[in-house]
């Protein structure tokens, strides 16, 4: 029976790899956890337990052992969004976060996107798990969502 753990920062402050121990059961990570690790990258440039790295970087890696967290996916073209997961290795977890409806790229929309075609793409895959959030679930203020409704 699969059990539903929600960890603390310090869980994994203290052991970065803390999140593998609960491979078999389902792990929550509150945005108040993301947001105080966030604060804890390094701005100087060294890699420390949380590492931001161009796309560049990465081509001709396997990223091992690692959750791997993609942020604004909605951005990216499905070539660029495939050059990230397969470059998956053993033990590393893939996040694609993003809104679709609201994308930057002039050459991309709501279905031409790399989150959107990473998602219909590994839609039923048992190595994938998908979650869509609803407009009530999102913390944005009543002026953003009437803004998003007109614009």
């Amino acid at each position: 029976m699969k059990k539903t753990y929600v960890l603390d920062t310090n869980v994994l402050i203290q052991s970065p790899y803390a999140l593998q121990s609960f491979e078999d059961n389902k792990v929550v990570l509150p945005v108040a956890v993301l947001e105080e690790l966030d604060k804890l990258k390094n701005d100087d440039g060294d890699r420390g337990v949380l590492a931001s790295e161009a796309m560049n970087f990465i081509r001709g890696r396997s990223i091992t052992y690692t959750y791997l967290i993609i942020d604004e996916a909605q951005n990216l073209t499905p070539k660029q969004v495939k050059g990230i997961v397969t470059r998956v290795g053993k033990g590393t977890k893939v996040i694609l976060l993003g809104d679709p409806q609201q994308i930057d790229n002039p050459l991309l929309d709501e279905k031409t996107n790399g989150l959107s075609y990473a998602s219909k793409k590994m839609k039923g895959s048992p190595l994938c798990f998908q979650l869509t959030m609803l407009p009530a679930e999102c913390l944005r203020s009543e002026l953003a969502y009437d803004a998003a409704k007109r614009m």
